[in-house]
């Protein structure tokens, strides 16, 4: 595409690393799911500089903080909470780790490469005797999505997953921002800068609303009944 000159590139997750390591020149506008500055795709939010600006829906450690205690008030019982990793999040290990320490939480981690690592993912799960699982999400897990909430539901596990698409193909209950959005904004970014706007002087925005959507049927469809608090806080229900 450099080679193309091509206006400007959009990308994500990992693309969207490796087109600002090899691209000089050519704007840079990114949909990521992590810090930006951290992963060293830009050097500060407000003012990225250079020729990358982008939309990030961060999942740092408070938002998985706040997840975790969304599994713990769904299923106060669960004496461990299973965390599914995604072995492209590079960052999510520390911050569910620290997250887990701030909130009291005892996890069992299992970090996946592929879909050919699932089944002794969840196996991990229940021989460590989890009682509900969280999947932060990532490339891997993201793509395999209908696996991972077909898998949660054989083994009878309370999820929550970053995606509201989860929650659409049976998984039981998401908590984040909305990806749409973030590549809806992404894709106005990219008009901006083919107008003329420089990427380095278009801050990096972040997200600004947090969806929980729940899903009823797969609920019953493991034996679980929501709590009427948590149902009351829910953005969407599907039925």
């Amino acid at each position: 595409m450099i080679r193309r000159r091509v206006a400007v590139i959009a990308a994500g997750g990992i693309a969207a690393t490796k087109a600002a390591k090899a691209a000089n020149n050519t704007p840079i506008v990114f949909a990521v799911g992590a810090d930006p500055v951290r992963i060293g795709i830009v050097s500060s939010l407000n003012r990225p500089g250079g020729n990358v600006t982008g939309i990030s829906f961060i999942s740092g450690t408070d938002l998985v903080a706040k997840r975790l205690e969304l599994l713990h008030e769904l299923v106060p019982k669960a004496i461990a909470i299973a965390v599914l990793l995604d072995a492209t999040g590079e960052t999510q290990l520390g911050d569910v780790e620290t997250a887990a320490r701030a909130v009291g939480r005892q996890v069992v981690i299992a970090t996946v490469a592929s879909e050919r690592d699932f089944d002794a993912a969840f196996r991990q799960f229940v021989n460590a005797g989890a009682g509900a699982l969280l999947a932060p999400g990532g490339a891997v897990t993201t793509g395999q999505h209908r696996q991972i909430a077909a898998l949660a539901i054989r083994h009878a596990f309370p999820a929550l997953y970053t995606l509201r698409e989860f929650v659409e193909v049976g998984g039981l209950m998401s908590y984040g921002p909305s990806q749409i959005h973030a590549y809806r904004r992404a894709g106005i970014y990219v008009g901006r800068i083919l107008k003329g706007e420089k990427a380095g002087d278009l801050p990096v925005e972040l997200p600004t609303k947090y969806e929980l959507v729940i899903n009823l049927a797969t609920a019953k469809a493991i034996g679980l009944e929501i709590p009427s608090m948590l149902l009351a806080r829910a953005d969407e229900v599907i039925e």
